[in-house]
C-alpha cells in the first residue's frame, strides 16, 4: 500500500501544500515555544513529564502524520464533505497554535488548558469527518489525538502544581 496514493493518484503539488501548512502551524507555534525549555525547567511538573528535548521530535513527526492526512483528504477531491473536513482541520490547527500563545506566549496556563480541551473536541470533529471520507486520514489522526490528551493531562497538572 503507498500512503500517498490515493483512489491511484498521487500530487506532489497537494502533498507539497499539506505539510506547509501543518509545518507552517507548528513554526507559528514554536515561535511563540522560542522559550519553552526555559519556562519548562522553571515549573513544577507532575512525575510523568517528558524531558524538555522529547517535545520537538514528537511534535515533528505528528506535523508530518496529521499533514499526509489532510493531503488524503484534499486528494478526495473538493465536494462539500471534503471541505467541510478541510474546514475542520485547519480550526483544529488555530487552536493548536493558539494554545502555545497562551501557554509559552502569555503564561496563561489555565487558559491554555481550555484552549487544550476544545482542540480535543476539534480532533474528535476531524477525525469523525476524516473517516466518512478517508478512514486512513482518520486514523492517521489518532497518535495526534493521543499525545494532546496526554498534554492535556500535562498542561492541567502544571496549573494545579504551579497555581
Amino acid at each position: 500500500m503507498n500512503i500517498f496514493k490515493v483512489n491511484g493518484s498521487f500530487s506532489i503539488s497537494k502533498l507539497f501544500g499539506s505539510l506547509l501548512l501543518t509545518f507552517g502551524a507548528g513554526a507559528i507555534g514554536g515561535f511563540f515555544s522560542v522559550n519553552a525549555p526555559m519556562i519548562y525547567q522553571c515549573l513544577i511538573l507532575p512525575p510523568f513529564s517528558p524531558p524538555a528535548w522529547v517535545f520537538g521530535p514528537v511534535w515533528m513527526l505528528l506535523y508530518l502524520i496529521i499533514g499526509i492526512a489532510f493531503y488524503r483528504i484534499w486528494m478526495n477531491g473538493t465536494n462539500e464533505y471534503v471541505k467541510n473536513a478541510m474546514f475542520y482541520f485547519i480550526i483544529q490547527l488555530i487552536f493548536n497554535v493558539l494554545w502555545s500563545l497562551l501557554f509559552f506566549g502569555f503564561s496563561l496556563w489555565l487558559a491554555a488548558v481550555l484552549d487544550i480541551l476544545i482542540l480535543i473536541v476539534y480532533i474528535i470533529i476531524t477525525a469523525i469527518k476524516f473517516y466518512k471520507i478517508d478512514k486512513i486520514s482518520a486514523y492517521l489522526m489518532l497518535p495526534y489525538l493521543a499525545w494532546v490528551m496526554f498534554a492535556t493531562a500535562l498542561n492541567v497538572s502544571i496549573v494545579l502544581l504551579n497555581g
